[in-house]
């Protein structure tokens, strides 16, 4: 029980000391964030920050939001216009702007590679593919995507990677603003599984890849995820030394059944994941942007800790391990919508995420980040409590309506707020709004449930197996002729669990509950259990008793 205290403070307690102060451990390596700092955060579009202008106005109106971080893209093309002449004037007013709003940055190096492809590189970089070479298909035609086997494309590359990691370390050199770096956005290959190029050719043969792996289009995905990792190595070496920050790579997801070739293949993907330690031991996280359906599956694949016991890795839930992570979730990009804010509470609950991270969030219209300011609200409350004993997160949508949690002989069952048969929005034929949360255990029979749109009733585990619940009608009562939470033998055996109370409240600066008001009655049919309606946000604080 103390160990599983000990894990989650480091989400629940918020720190103010610098990042160089403490030391999170994620798999041996050192982490330079906070512990416990939630990275509240939000993707500026592609091209929000390629003015000054453009930094002065969206960055205030990220604080606005209720953002606590933004991640902002840092331009190649736009940093060294003419090659050996660099122009910071972008960096340093993201920056200045962040400092003056209390906002942290995380900087996406637009290098080489931008969605696999090389258009953020320079212009005399684009121009010149005979002293930076194009990756090749098989049948020999040049895309539009620098060599990762050209030593001249890495030397440019990191020699304008290194002059970016300096100036932030002058303008920054405490670690007060910038918190972290991506490494490029989405590396991986397009239209080709890998680098048919000569100089990617003399590799090939000279590790003998297809006698080790094979030659299919796997094979050859796992030989490139390799070289780009080894690639990423020489960068994220060069910024240890010059201004040493948590350090991360970024994925587009291999979705909808596509092939290697058919998304950015070899990036730092779930699949791919022994590739890119080997290649690129410097990197302390690989990230997820999850786009498509399947948000919990997407985040499970990359929640990773290490068992102590075999050293094997196990996308179960962090805190379920005692062992040091392999993989700390962090979600950098995430489509901005309606359902953002749920979706941040299950990932924080249920993996103790590091950061969450809409993207185009200065692009979303009010209705699609209103959920955002909303659950970054609750989650910054919470990030205070120093008396979190274990977590949960739940997530539901009109097919994936149910989970149930034993914890420890308390069985917790979770449903969608409209599975309750007196709300029309229910039936009317429109699809539902995801429904989330973060369900806490803060001591025996004492919970926080913390989200939007859902319920949760909770019994005994003897109770659980006794009894069911049968269909109710409109009014909340049984339906006619149904015997509501009884089995055929109607012998009951063992105790029940009831609630002792249920309290909305707000977290105190100092970690401290707020008491705001009692539900009961109706808000909690009487008794049966615990719920937040959709399109409402709040902290409910549940005791339970045994009787």
């Amino acid at each position: 029980m103390m160990m599983k205290k000990v894990m989650l403070c480091f989400m629940f307690v918020l720190c103010v000391m610098p990042l160089s102060a403490q030391k999170l451990q994620t798999g041996g390596k050192s982490m330079g964030l906070w512990a416990g700092f939630p990275i509240l955060g939000g993707e500026l579009s592609n091209s929000a920050a390629t003015s000054v202008n453009d930094i002065d106005e969206v960055l205030p109106r990220m604080k606005d939001l209720g953002l606590n971080t933004v991640l902002v893209p840092a331009y190649w093309e736009l940093m060294e216009p003419v090659e050996g002449q660099f122009d910071f004037s972008l960096i340093d007013r993201t920056i200045e702007v962040a400092r003056q709003k209390q906002l942290h940055v995380v900087f996406l190096w637009f290098g080489a590679w931008k969605n696999s492809m090389s258009c953020y590189a320079p212009g005399w970089f684009k121009q010149d593919t005979k002293r930076f070479p194009r990756a090749m298909t098989a049948e020999g035609k040049q895309m539009e995507i620098a060599s990762c086997f050209s030593d001249n494309v890495l030397q440019a590359d990191l020699k304008a990677f290194s002059a970016l990691m300096g100036r932030i370390k002058q303008q920054d050199p405490k670690g007060e603003v910038v918190i972290m770096m991506q490494i490029e956005n989405e590396i991986g290959m397009l239209e080709s599984a890998r680098d048919h190029s000569p100089l990617a050719e003399k590799v090939y043969k000279q590790e003998r890849w297809a006698e080790r792996y094979g030659t299919d289009e796997y094979a050859d995905e796992k030989f490139m995820a390799l070289n780009y990792a080894r690639y990423v190595e020489h960068l994220a070496k060069a910024a240890r030394q010059i201004h040493d920050m948590p350090l991360y790579v970024n994925a587009a997801m291999n979705s909808r059944g596509r092939r290697p070739g058919e998304y950015p293949s070899a990036g730092p993907l779930a699949h791919l994941v022994d590739f890119w330690h080997e290649g690129a031991p410097s990197i302390d996280i690989l990230a997820p942007d999850i786009y498509d359906t399947g948000f919990k599956s997407w985040a499970a694949q990359y929640a990773m800790p290490l068992r102590p016991q075999d050293g094997q890795y196990d996308n179960k839930r962090n805190s379920d391990k005692g062992g040091k992570v392999k993989n700390w979730l962090f979600i950098p990009e995430s489509r901005c919508c309606e359902n953002s804010g749920v979706r941040a509470l299950y990932a924080f609950g249920e993996h103790q995420a590091l950061g969450f991270s809409p993207f185009a969030i200065d692009q979303a219209s009010a209705k699609e980040t209103e959920s955002v300011t909303r659950a970054y609200d609750l989650i910054s409350q919470v990030s205070k409590m120093k008396n979190v004993m274990n977590s949960w997160g739940i997530l539901f949508d009109q097919e994936d309506r149910e989970r149930i949690i034993d914890d420890g002989g308390v069985v917790m069952t979770c449903r969608h707020f409209f599975t309750l048969p007196w709300d029309p929005r229910a039936t009317d034929g429109s699809t539902w709004p995801e429904g989330g949360a973060m369900l806490l255990r803060l001591g025996k029979f004492d919970y926080l449930l913390v989200g939007s749109g859902v319920v949760v009733d909770f019994k005994t585990s003897t109770e659980k197996m006794q009894t069911e619940q049968k269909q109710l009608g409109e009014d909340g009562f049984a339906e006619a002729g149904g015997n509501v939470g009884q089995r055929a033998d109607k012998n009951f055996k063992g105790k029940r669990l009831g609630l002792l109370s249920v309290d909305e409240v707000k977290i105190n600066g100092d970690g401290k509950m707020q008491y705001v008001r009692r539900h009961n009655g109706d808000q909690t049919h009487q008794g049966r259990h615990a719920r937040i309606g959709v399109g409402e946000w709040k902290l409910l604080h549940i005791k339970l008793y045994e009787y």
